[in-house]
């Protein structure tokens, strides 16, 4: 194609453009002089490079030597501190925010770092650290200010006397700036910890009085909140006389920010507070607080309703009856503050958006405080205290408060004991809570909820599961909520949590509503976390399913749908599902359903699937155990050596070539005791497994036992009807004989007065034949499974039967151990049953024997 002259000109100009675009760009590049201004001559050592960056260098070279000042005082420190920090302190006085907040954080590590010769050198430090606590950068100053209480910790205290405490005297007058005092404030907190309770007394109580009544709010606050300090300073014993008085003043001080930093000490300081003094100064105090902030006064609510908790439970002890009422009714009005009761719903009014999110900080405060505040009012009271609250908590029209309820009920749950039941209601509905972030709240401690939600409390067994009304729909419900959102973490933790089901529901629940989600959320799902916790969950279930068919069925369609699936991202998921088998089962169940499909993926036409699995042989080695699994190991080397000779994927025979060294050594390089930690939880394993296969057949045999009895009964109701019906039918044919004629009447009882007089020896032992006869066959039925199978088993016969087998088989066992002992049961019966058979069948003789010579000594007298 031939371009034309308006597309050549076009070109031109656009070309024009970008150079002109660029020409900045040029312009912004420094120049020679200034390369020179920066270049420093390389046959200068480290000290007299930093003192002549300091000296004429720019800010970013003086910034780069005050950031490695401790650095040089680790390699020089006499050089450093005489020639260095002198010129760090000049250049100070007109450095900007960066330098100063970086000479603030390399000082405060020269302070802290065990240095030689650093004490010779601290005056020096801390005069500059002073110096600049009052630098007009309210960011600056508060930097140096937290480089100094951090160096009082390190400091002695001789050396805190004279360098800190003395010109502090200064600082805290009412001439000095606000700052300065403010500082003055947090230095006399922190000083007071170390020195002894005296010198506390003697040097620092007179500034603390003084800045407590300081003209500005902010000082007093600041100085009631360094009270704690104080108080465990001084000790108990001045507490009492020195800091609860001007607690008490400032608790009833005009400025809200005090009042709220006076209630927050007294709350941290309750426990040096005696029983007297509680009663009758610090309840009094936090009353009228309270009922002052709840009338006018709402920015102090939030944190009185945080600290509410804390402050019933250390003050319980000392309340009477009405005051432990009192308090809890308070907390009642807090936690429905802004909200108005319709049709047994919370719902909020309207105020205005800064007061309603204040209203909303103290309700959630109040979900936050609800453990302790059931510890409060007693669990057993909590039906008639506590219940509607938490009711209320739960409905909330705020997110975020359900979500604090549902963070901390697990707490709740514990606290109840046997009366959980009282919250199940509540435990269902925060499973069924339309917003995410509550169900993501739930879930931190779901498992320990779920468990002691359908316990009967402490010291209860696994027999005495309680069911939750609604949990499994809830639960169903929650799964498809998670799914159907685009938060993945919080689907993979739900499933996670559902790992505890098997402790919690019925088998046969967690088959149809659980497991086949499960295997469809590892066939469907996009998302690998997802995939594998939901294969890790679904190996939890199968693992203690107790029905062989479910565990058949479930173990077929991963075998046909993931190991034999048509996509190899099935594939890869059926090796994850492995790897997570290989934790869960044990070696030669492992080995015996899942070991042999993960083998016959070496012919996958994907060579990502074949890579996996060559990572996973050494694993897949470990599982097999000698000399039973002969033929397993057999085709594993088959498999690596079709890899070695056939395959083509660089990676795939880089791994094996690897694998291959790896498999050879390991049972050379493994240490015998891990080795054998690994074989003793294997048996564990197995053994396990076995109790699970006999609790299986007897859960059978128990069933079989039920419908025997069942059949026995009919049985016996349908003969007892039957017979009745053939006695009226004898009785009416008898009746209708008599009345034909009265000559047969006659006849007949002749007949059969005389047939009674002849045989009344040989009928009287026929009846008692017969009744040997029965006893016979009753004493001929199996005594050891007849009762078993006749009787239903309880579930403690079975833990104990359970427990029996297994402190019997301590020694290595296999999976077909369990197998003797069902056919044991089965062989005995079958004997008992032969061995009683020539008894039947000898009194069934000796009655026809009998029977005959009746007959025949009745005809010869006839």
């Amino acid at each position: 194609m031939s371009a034309s002259p308006s597309g050549l000109l076009g070109h031109m100009e656009d070309l024009q453009d970008l150079a002109i675009i660029e020409r900045p760009i040029r312009r912004s590049l420094k120049t020679a002089e200034e390369i020179d201004k920066l270049t420093v001559d390389e046959d200068l050592n480290d000290i007299e490079r930093a003192v002549y960056l300091l000296s004429s260098g720019q800010d970013v070279q003086r910034a780069s030597v005050v950031v490695n000042l401790p650095n040089l005082v680790r390699q020089n420190p006499a050089e450093t501190f005489r020639r260095v920090v002198p010129k760090v302190r000049e250049v100070l006085h007109v450095a900007g925010v960066e330098l100063q907040l970086a000479a603030a954080s390399s000082f405060l590590t020269i302070l802290q770092d065990d240095i030689v010769l650093i004490q010779t050198h601290t005056h020096s430090i801390l005069q500059i650290v002073l110096l600049n606590l009052d630098h007009r950068d309210t960011v600056v100053s508060n930097a140096w200010l937290e480089t100094l209480l951090a160096a009082v910790d390190v400091l002695p205290k001789e050396t805190i006397r004279q360098e800190i405490l003395g010109p502090l005297v200064s600082k805290a007058q009412l001439s000095q700036s606000l700052q300065a005092r403010l500082a003055s404030c947090r230095i006399l907190g922190k000083a007071a910890t170390k020195f002894e309770s005296a010198v506390v007394k003697k040097e620092l109580l007179p500034l603390v009085r003084s800045l407590c009544q300081d003209v500005e709010y902010e000082v007093r606050s600041c100085m009631c909140r360094q009270l704690e300090n104080i108080a465990r300073g001084i000790g108990m014993e001045h507490t009492k006389a020195v800091v609860l008085p001007e607690l008490v003043e400032l608790a009833q001080d005009e400025g809200s920010t005090v009042r709220l930093a006076a209630f927050d000490t007294v709350v941290n300081l309750l426990e040096m507070f005696d029983s007297d003094d509680r009663t009758h100064v610090v309840f009094p105090l936090v009353k009228t607080f309270c009922e002052k902030c709840f009338k006018a006064d709402e920015a102090v609510l939030a944190s009185l309703s945080f600290q509410y908790g804390r402050l019933c439970h250390g003050l319980s002890g000392s309340f009477s009856e009405e005051q432990h009422l009192w308090f809890l009714e308070f907390y009642k009005k807090l936690s429905v503050l802004g909200l108005q009761l319709e049709n047994g719903h919370c719902e909020s009014q309207a105020y205005p958006l800064e007061l309603e999110r204040k209203y909303e900080t103290v309700r959630r405060n109040c979900a936050y405080n609800f453990p302790a505040m059931v510890l409060f009012a007693d669990p057993k009271c909590f039906l008639a205290e506590l219940y509607p609250t938490l009711s209320s908590l739960c409905h909330d029209p705020e997110i975020s408060v359900r979500r604090t309820v549902a963070d901390g009920f697990h707490e709740v749950v514990k606290l109840l004991g046997p009366n959980v039941h009282y919250v199940h209601k509540e435990l269902v509905e925060l499973l069924q809570d339309e917003s995410l972030e509550v169900l993501d709240a739930l879930l931190n401690s779901l498992q320990e909820t779920l468990e002691l939600a359908t316990s009967r409390g402490e010291g209860a067994g696994s027999e005495s599961k309680v069911s939750v009304p609604d949990l499994i729909p809830a639960l169903a419900a929650a799964e498809q909520k998670a799914a159907a959102s685009l938060r993945w973490r919080i689907y993979e933790k739900l499933l996670r949590s559902y790992a505890c089901l098997p402790r919690i529901i019925a088998g046969d629940q967690i088959y149809f509503r659980f497991l086949q989600r499960m295997f469809t959320i590892v066939t469907t799902t996009n998302v690998l976390p997802v995939q594998r916790e939901a294969a890790r969950t679904l190996c939890v279930f199968l693992r203690y399913n107790r029905k062989q068919e479910q565990r058949q069925e479930i173990i077929g369609k991963v075998v046909e749908q993931l190991a034999q699936g048509k996509s190899y991202w099935n594939r890869l998921r059926y090796l994850d599902l492995c790897e997570i088998a290989m934790e869960l089962f044990s070696k030669s169940y492992f080995c015996k359903y899942f070991l042999v499909p993960a083998l016959e993926l070496v012919n996958d036409p994907v060579a990502n699937v074949r890579y996996k699995l060559c990572r996973m042989l050494p694993r897949l080695k470990a599982c097999i155990r000698l000399p039973g699994d002969k033929h397993l190991l057999q085709q594993l080397e088959f498999c690596v050596r079709k890899l070695l000779c056939r395959e083509k994927d660089k990676d795939v025979v880089a791994t094996v070539r690897k694998i291959v060294l790896d498999l050879d050594k390991m049972d050379i390089t493994e240490p015998y005791h891990k080795r054998h930690e690994r074989d003793l939880l294997d048996q564990k394993k197995e053994t396990e497994e076995i109790l699970l296969l006999e609790m299986e057949q007897l859960e059978r045999q128990q069933t079989d036992g039920k419908l025997t009895i069942d059949k026995h009964t009919e049985k016996k109701r349908r003969d007892s009807k039957t017979g009745l019906s053939v006695t009226k039918s004898m009785s009416g044919s008898t009746s209708g004989a008599t009345l034909s004629t009265s000559a047969g009447k006659e006849m007949k009882k002749a007949k059969l007065a005389r047939s009674r007089s002849l045989s009344s020896h040989p009928s009287t032992s026929k009846m008692v034949n017969s009744e040997k006869t029965v006893k016979v066959k009753e004493s001929g039925s199996c005594p050891a499974m007849g009762k078993n199978t006749l009787l239903p088993i309880n579930d403690d016969t079975l833990r104990s039967h359970h427990f029996s087998t297994a402190s019997t088989s301590m020694s290595p066992i296999t999976s077909s151990s369990s197998m003797p002992v069902l056919i044991r049961s089965n062989t005995t019966n079958s004997t008992e049953h032969r061995t009683n058979g020539p008894k039947d069948t000898q009194s069934r003789k000796l009655n026809v024997q009998r029977k005959s010579n009746s007959f025949g000594m009745q005809s010869g007298r006839d």
